[in-house]
């Protein structure tokens, strides 16, 4: 096959998720074009990938498939998918969060790209659910794979000493990029009500537009946050903490979630989106905002350091359990030959929209 990946500005995870998916798709000898911003190109290793602008997605003409990554790199391939007759497979990663005139227009998009795709594939059950509510053909939980995580490159105690940490302080690591809907507000509330517990430190990792204003709250509060910025050396700083924290309003497969279990370093989250059936029992899962309940988590930790040890074994079982990078697309590269001849069939007999 000759597949199209198409993608919009992604410095994340949609965008890792692709550098892993491509190559290993020709791995299996099908062709594999890449089209997205340049801004996503740089930020992402696609060496070896034949990779061009997103502007230039007409000179996919002749592939045999186009997969689209998230809601709005749909529309944009959704007219050539017609114009050209090949299937198109569009993977939902993100929900349409907030209120407003641009959570309509993403309404109203999602609508439109799952009424027009073959298949719609979602990175978390609410996701094809939604899928199923906009009219999609067909909508199915996607295979998306864990990146294995490498091992720290500084033992534990090394780095823990850099930053300044003692060993027997409780760790607690936030890692995303700074944005609403990490709920960041959550994990400084959280801070604050420790702030009598003196072995309790905060580390927030990762960069964003609210750097900023967390900043000014950590001096306000006079807590014990520290923000680190983008880190690069994940394993490294996962070692280095006790407890992971994720606050976010909603996650479909977080990929914090997934190395934190990983590493067997205890995760307390918020229960949203695809991170229950996600995680399973391997971590402590909370309401959306309830600060109260991490709090009593936390402090149960202090006062018994063991008490959370049980999800280390619990996590790294689960993660045991997803499938890698090569299970996930020989899954997809069979998705995508059983629609060839379907998809094929169907708009030759039934006059595609725009043809």
């Amino acid at each position: 096959m000759r597949i199209a990946e198409v993608l919009t500005l992604s410095t994340g995870g949609i965008g890792r998720h692709v550098a892993d998916l491509a190559p290993r798709l020709v791995g299996l000898g099908h062709a594999v074009e890449v089209y997205c911003p340049p801004a996503t190109a740089a930020a992402h290793d696609l060496t070896g990938l034949e990779v061009a602008p997103l502007r230039r997605l007409h000179r996919a003409r002749g592939v045999d498939l186009l997969h689209a990554h998230g809601y709005k790199a749909g529309a944009l391939a959704l007219p050539y998918a017609r114009r050209w007759r090949v299937p198109l497979v569009v993977t939902w990663h993100n929900a349409v969060l907030g209120r407003g005139r641009q959570a309509v227009l993403g309404h109203l998009l999602q609508r439109l790209v799952a009424r027009g795709a073959d298949l719609t594939l979602g990175a978390s059950s609410d996701l094809v659910a939604q899928a199923r509510r906009c009219g999609a053909r067909r909508a199915e939980l996607a295979p998306v794979a864990a990146p294995r995580l490498g091992p720290p490159q500084v033992p534990r105690e090394v780095h823990r000493a850099a930053l300044g940490l003692a060993e027997d302080e409780l760790v607690v690591l936030t890692l995303g990029r700074l944005a609403p809907q990490k709920n960041l507000g959550m994990v400084l509330d959280v801070a604050r009500a420790l702030r009598d517990e003196p072995r309790a430190a905060f580390l927030l990792a990762g960069d964003g537009p609210l750097r900023e204003e967390l900043t000014a709250r950590v001096r306000r509060d006079g807590s014990r946050v520290r923000l680190l910025g983008a880190v690069g050396d994940v394993a490294t700083l996962l070692a280095a903490a006790d407890v992971a924290l994720l606050t976010s309003t909603w996650e479909a497969r977080a990929l914090v979630a997934q190395e934190a279990l990983q590493a067997g370093l205890p995760l307390v989250s918020t229960r949203v989106g695809g991170i229950e059936e996600l995680v399973g029992d391997a971590a402590v899962l909370v309401a959306p905002g309830d600060v109260a309940s991490v709090v009593r988590v936390l402090r149960e930790a202090l006062a018994s350091p063991g008490r959370l040890a049980g999800l280390r074994a619990a996590g790294r079982r689960q993660a045991a359990s997803w499938p890698d990078e090569d299970q996930v697309a020989r899954s997809l590269a069979a998705t995508f030959a059983a629609l060839l001849p379907a998809a094929g069939a169907g708009r030759s007999t039934g006059g595609a929209p725009g043809t």
